[in-house]
């Protein structure tokens, strides 16, 4: 199925764009989310008019994500837990406590965009992601020691 990107989407493409993609997929996810158009002669007409205020939105989003990403990478972030043998902690750090101790530091990101694929569950110094944009993901540092 054709549509037009209405905003950045990973590993598709950038507002305005023209892709291709599963029938299931643009359905689904892209096209009830707002994420896209149907790309109809019409829909191709109004997204060219509308091309020039697309960029300069998506310009303006990045630009603040890049501001907020130069203040997150000096963020650092530290768990202490309880420990058994061999280092592994009795629970684990997940992306909802990193999002509790950002937003006690005055950062207000929410959890679903901390790139934590799976919870910490031993002791150490990890690089978090933070998908802030589709262009700017910058790592914070967590610390996970001995309580």
């Amino acid at each position: 199925m054709e549509i037009i990107l209405r905003q950045a989407v990973e590993n598709l493409g950038h507002p305005g764009d023209v892709v291709t993609t599963t029938n299931g997929y643009a359905r689904n996810y892209l096209l009830p989310r707002g994420f896209a158009y149907e790309a109809t002669p019409g829909n191709k007409k109004r997204i060219a008019a509308e091309k020039s205020r697309l960029e300069a939105a998506e310009n303006e989003r990045r630009d603040s994500a890049s501001g907020l990403a130069k203040r997150l990478e000096e963020v650092q972030l530290t768990f202490s837990a309880r420990v058994g043998e061999e280092g592994k902690l009795f629970g684990s750090v997940t992306s909802q406590d990193i999002a509790e101790q950002l937003h006690a530091q005055g950062f207000n990101i929410e959890k679903r965009l901390i790139d934590l694929h799976e919870p910490i569950k031993a002791l150490g110094v990890y690089r978090v992601p933070i998908k802030l944009h589709a262009d700017v993901k910058p790592e914070i540092r967590v610390w996970v020691i001995k309580q």
